[in-house]
């Protein structure tokens, strides 16, 4: 299926790898270009490089913290409005709701809902002056089901959540859509700096924790980059003008809604 966006240009944070290199590679498979940025500007360059090789579109690579006004005002400088923006960082880390001070939560609200919310205010404006644009958001299956030891993230995540639900439908008049994807457990970092954390928590083999984890997923195993980037870049095509304010599941199954 040809999505219909090839010479659209996307700016994608947190793309270096994980999740956020998922979404840049299917985006730049459909011929659009991209505005990468990550806080590692090794692994950043290595993963531009290979993209641009690979397909053969124009990446620029723009390494910082993207919760900084710093970096995120170099990063949409050179983004220079973009088509498409897909917003990502890394989450919180797990503990329990007694470790954590107030100090603690305004980290989390900046990565992964004030960060975001501050790159949609600066170019959906753009994008609906053009009468066309896409936003897409990269949370968390948490935002449905909460995590016990991710307290932080649940909470900032569906802070998140709340205000895509009302801008959305705000700005959808204008041919601009803003959607959600919610993963549950890919094979990234993340994953296995959760699984480390089990292993050493119960005293067993990475694997044997691992193994554990996927045996709660009914489609038993862990998700891709890959086919998670295909659907952020179904969600960003010209067939998904109709998916306004929706918050989809990537889980295999593990959340289990009835509606």
């Amino acid at each position: 299926m040809d999505l219909g966006i090839k010479g659209k240009r996307a700016l994608v944070t947190a793309s270096s790898k994980g999740l956020g290199l998922g979404c840049a590679r299917a985006l730049a498979a459909e011929g659009v270009d991209l505005v990468m940025n990550a806080r590692g500007a090794d692994a950043l360059q290595e993963a531009a490089e290979a993209i641009r090789s690979e397909f053969g579109v124009s990446v620029t690579e723009v390494a910082g913290d993207i919760t900084t006004e710093d970096a995120r005002s170099r990063v949409l400088d050179l983004a220079d409005h973009p088509d498409i923006l897909v917003t990502n960082a890394g989450g919180p880390p797990p503990g329990m709701w007694t470790d954590w001070n107030r100090d603690d939560f305004i980290k989390a609200l900046d990565a992964n809902m004030l960060t975001p919310i501050a790159l949609m205010k600066a170019c959906v404006p753009t994008m609906m002056e053009r009468g066309w644009g896409r936003v897409v958001n990269i949370t968390s299956q948490s935002v449905k089901s909460p995590i016990p030891v991710l307290g932080l993230s649940n909470s900032a995540r569906a802070g998140l959540t709340g205000y895509v639900a009302g801008t959305a439908r705000q700005v959808a008049s204008a041919g601009v859509t803003i959607n959600n994807l919610l993963p549950g457990i890919h094979d990234t970092d993340r994953a296995t700096a959760l699984d480390t954390g089990v292993s050493k928590e119960k005293g067993i083999d990475l694997s044997e924790a691992r193994a554990g984890r996927e045996a709660t997923i009914p489609a038993r195993r862990y998700g891709t980059a890959a086919e998670f980037g295909a659907a952020c870049a179904f969600l960003c095509s010209q067939h998904a003008g109709f998916i306004v304010g929706q918050n989809v599941l990537l889980d295999g199954g593990a959340v289990n809604l009835s509606m």
